[in-house]
This record gives structure tokens, sequence and C-alpha cells, in this order.
């Protein structure tokens, strides 16, 4: 079994591209674990944040390469964790294909050892109730699992011509502190489910998100592909009446599944065998401690 050490990062140089909630909280656990020198790139730096003193800000667009020429030189690891500002095509190639060719094209040196792309399930097509590991074959019937699918194949490619390691971390539905458009629609009465077992629903604490890249970052020989999830998918039906409940909301009508969201079970058996552990490996206990967190 493979096990994460974080002693590589002390003499670490990573830029952090797409400084967003999920990168912020990544700059925060490395800074916490090492004396990297960190770089969170953003089209608009906040300064009014407080971010460790090892943690800078670089002004840059990335689906604009003229924009990234100021960028750190011989930098060592790079996460991608950029998203699109809406869910169209075009979005999503601006930022996930070809943002992450200029970002890493403004970035490769002799120096560079390791490339994370923070992915997504949308490359797997619907499976029904069938189990989903790293070994499904990808097979995606919408656009934005299609971009993601050839971002991770271009990525790939640039690993092996350029002798460095690319990880491709696919996660599941993102939730947390902040992240509150399904609970406020499930107070308001306005969400839906299936009946029973006719869709399942995945889920990943965004705090466990971020430990899971900052634990793959410098794990030994790393495998190419994790899903980054956690331990306990549910029946769309099971999740939103347990979160209808918790924010005194009625028990969800009988509805489709939500569009261009396939139903799976995805397994994180490969993730948990490189020592990692989750804070939350069932999401109904996670999002009830986000909200008391909210709260407090």
């Amino acid at each position: 079994m493979s096990v994460a050490n974080e002693a590589p990062l002390a003499q670490a140089k990573i830029l952090i591209a797409g400084c967003g909630d999920l990168g912020l909280r990544l700059a925060h656990r490395l800074g916490a674990v090492s004396t990297a020198n960190i770089f969170g790139l953003r089209r608009t730096p906040d300064a009014t944040l407080a971010m460790p003193a090892n943690f800078q800000w670089v002004t840059g667009d990335l689906t604009q390469a003229s924009t990234l020429t100021e960028l750190p030189r011989d930098l060592t690891h790079i996460v991608f964790a950029a998203a699109p500002n809406a869910r169209t095509p075009a979005d999503y190639e601006a930022v996930y294909l070809f943002g992450l060719q200029h970002v890493i094209r403004a970035c490769t040196s002799p120096s560079l050892k390791r490339i994370v792309f923070i992915s997504s399930t949308a490359v797997y097509s619907d499976h029904g109730n069938q189990w989903v590991d790293e070994t499904t074959p990808t097979a995606p019937t919408h656009f934005n699992g299609k971009t993601l699918c050839a971002a991770e194949q271009w990525l790939q490619a640039f690993g092996v011509d350029h002798h460095v390691e690319t990880l491709s971390l696919r996660l599941s539905g993102i939730y947390g502190p902040g992240r509150n458009f399904l609970l406020d629609r499930l107070r308001l009465g306005q969400a839906s489910a299936p009946l029973g077992e006719a869709h399942w629903a995945n889920r990943i604490h965004v705090d466990d998100a971020a430990a899971a890249i900052v634990h793959l970052l410098t794990l030994d020989q790393p495998d190419s592909t994790y899903l980054v999830t956690d331990s306990t998918p549910l029946p769309m039906r099971t999740l939103y009446e347990a979160l209808a409940k918790l924010v005194g909301g009625p028990c969800p009508t009988v509805g489709p599944a939500p569009a261009m969201v396939g139903s799976k079970r995805l397994s994180n058996k490969r993730l948990l065998a490189t020592g990692f552990e989750l804070r939350w490996p069932d999401s109904r206990k996670g999002y009830a401690a986000s909200l008391t967190e909210q709260d407090s």
C-alpha cells in the first residue's frame, strides 16, 4: 500500500490554477503541512482573504494564453482546479480543454514533476445501480463528460511526451459550507427525486476533496486516475429525503433525476487503498456538519 508523504513539498513550487472554494481550501491545507511556495491563479485575486504565509496570488485568465506569460517559473507541481462560469459546451472547452493546455504549456520546464487535473465522474455514462470504478470504460453521452474525457486524454499524452506524472481525479458531487443550492430547494419544496433505487447519487465533502488532493499530490508511484467520492453512494430518493428532513422541508415530490447526471454507484476503493481516510464517509452526516458550521 502506498502512503502519501508531504516531505517532498518542502522544496516544492505549486500552482493552483483556478483558486476558487476548492482551491482555497487546498491552499490552506498545503500551507499547514509544508513550507512549499504556493501560488494561486485567478482572474481577480482577493487580497482581503487570510492566506498562508507561503501563499502568493497570481493574476491571469487561463482561457487567455496571452495573460499567462508571467506565471512562476520552475514549478514542480500544478493542480488544475478551475471551473467554468456556465454549463455550456463553449465554456467547458474554454476552461477544461484549452485552459488546461494554456496553463501547462506556459509552465512546462524540467522542474515540473506532477500535474493533478480535477476532473469529474461525468466522464461515465449511466450505469443504473451498477458499481463504477477507475477501470470502468468512459463513454459519456453529454458535452460535459466528453470535454473532460478529451482533457484527460490530452493530459495523459502530455505526461508521456514530457516525462511528467499526470493524475486525473474524478470528483463526484461536491458539497459543503456555502454550497446551499440543493438544500435551499429542498427547504422550499422545489426539489424532486425518483422513487426507490431508480437513480443513485454520489457525493464528496469539499474538505475531504481538498485533503485527498494533498494526499495524492505527493503519493509515491500513484495511479493515473482516482475516483474521489465518499463511501456511501445513496439512492437519490434516500439522500433527498434525509436532507429535506435536515433542513425542515417537505418530503420531495416524485420526479425525474437531474438532466446530464447519469445514475451510478461509485467505488472509492482505489483511493482508500492508498491510506487516505475520509472525515465524512456518509454525506448525510457531512451535510449536517456543514450546516452546523455555517450557523456557528
